[in-house]
């Protein structure tokens, strides 16, 4: 049974930071791309960042040089850097992953954790 759990969402001012964990159980994250996507009130949900299993990351423009994405292998954890946060990063924000990273760009991953809330005001 594949379980994720993320932690470390809260409230923060603009310009802020965060650092979202998301621990894995009954997995191993090399085997797949692992990543996280998020669900804003309103909009539609959108793929933030990943890592594809060769190790490479990618991001949303929309984050480029302000989030960074860690998976730490060794401990099946993974964390999601978040630097001069702006309001409309405010979202709910969901582990992902999926044996390929599309389906962790669109957020409709093979598995997702329960989600941890960011607001930015």
């Amino acid at each position: 049974h594949v379980q994720l759990v993320e932690s470390g969402g809260g409230s923060v001012q603009a310009g802020g930071s965060l650092r979202l964990s998301c621990a894995a159980s009954g997995y191993t994250y090399s085997r797949h791309c692992v990543g996280w996507f998020r669900q804003p009130l309103v909009n539609e949900r959108a793929g933030v960042a990943v890592v594809d299993t060769d190790g490479t990351t990618d991001y949303a423009d929309f984050v480029k040089g302000r989030f960074t994405i860690v998976k730490d292998s060794a401990q099946d954890m993974l964390y999601l850097e978040m630097n001069q946060l702006k309001v409309e990063d405010t979202a709910t924000y969901f582990c992902a992953v999926n044996r390929g990273c599309n389906a962790v760009w669109s957020g409709t991953p093979w598995v997702k954790g329960q989600g941890t809330q960011v607001t930015v005001s």
